[in-house]
């Protein structure tokens, strides 16, 4: 089969700053859920036409190694079901673990993790989202018992309080607007990460607010300890922070220097749907985080 890799939408907004402080340029990883095509069978499309190898971890996890797009997980997204893995599959063991996966594989969604990429590259993956459309891949959305992600980790441009903080306050300020975009029927603001505390969001947007690393990492865990949230810190304060916030929360955080976007969701059923729009809904955020005037009188309008 002929590789079916495009080059890159314009469509795709560039990011504010590309590079980091250190001079490295920023990339984004992507984790996509889609249904009803298995995760070997996605696996394979994929192989098609992006090259690789495809490595079995178990009956609902795979791996397409060194591919086009570099490596590429597909899996079950379901913890108990991957016995090789620290959590709950491990304990149950292959055979029960392989049961539950067969059982649950009608109702869990499919997910594919993208290695980091350099966001013009990001257009790729939508030719990928056609290939598993037409192999069977589906997805509006949401199910009845999940939403359907789109999630986005992205390389900070640094890690010192006052750019976190501006990327927070200006995060903060557009929510609302970005739950009322994405979050369109009842079912995927059921499923959505609650929306940040009030009282925390008050704080953060104060001129007032003015806090070290450390205090901000305190502070955002106390209000947030847990990885529901649209825009989830934990993994970065987990990177920053190990032995402070790792005895403070459950579930699978794994500590990365990324800045872990969790609220578009996914459409791979729908033909000519593409991750653009909501790529540049995250642009818009480091747009407004780095001018700080606009950003001080939008904060000052939502905290009024």
């Amino acid at each position: 089969m002929a590789p079916r890799v495009s080059a890159p939408s314009p469509s795709f907004l560039p990011l504010p700053s590309p590079l980091t402080v250190e001079g490295r340029p920023r990339l984004v990883g992507v984790e996509i859920e889609f249904v009803d095509l298995s995760e070997r069978r996605a696996a394979e499309c994929l192989q098609a036409v992006l090259g690789g190898t495809v490595e079995e971890e178990d009956p609902y996890a795979f791996r397409l190694a060194d591919s086009r797009l570099g490596n590429i997980g597909i899996e079950l997204d379901m913890r108990h079901v991957h016995p090789r893995r620290d959590g709950p599959g491990r304990w149950l063991g292959p055979p029960l673990a392989s049961w539950l996966g067969a059982a649950m594989q009608p109702f869990v969604p499919r997910e594919m993790i993208a290695a980091p990429l350099a966001p013009k590259r990001l257009g790729e993956l939508d030719t990928v989202m056609l290939t598993l459309r037409e192999a069977g891949a589906g997805g509006e959305g949401a199910i009845l018992t999940d939403s359907l992600g789109l999630h986005f980790n992205i390389m900070p441009v640094a890690t010192d309080a006052p750019t976190l903080l501006r990327l927070l306050q200006a995060y903060l300020v557009l929510e609302p607007s970005l739950r009322a975009e994405i979050l369109i029927s009842r079912l995927m603001r059921f499923h959505a990460p609650p929306p940040y505390p009030s009282a925390y969001v008050r704080r953060v947007l104060s001129p007032d607010y003015r806090p070290n690393l450390d205090d901000l990492c305190t502070d955002y865990l106390a209000a947030n300890p847990t990885r529901k949230r649209s825009l989830d810190l934990l993994p970065l304060f987990l990177q920053l922070f190990p032995e402070r916030v790792g005895p403070r929360i459950r579930g699978k955080v794994k500590p990365r220097s990324v800045l872990h976007y969790r609220l578009p969701l996914a459409y791979v059923g729908r033909p000519g749907w593409s991750l653009a729009a909501d790529w540049n809904r995250w642009v818009a955020v480091e747009v407004l985080a780095n001018d700080p005037d606009r950003l001080a009188e939008a904060c000052r309008r939502a905290s009024a």
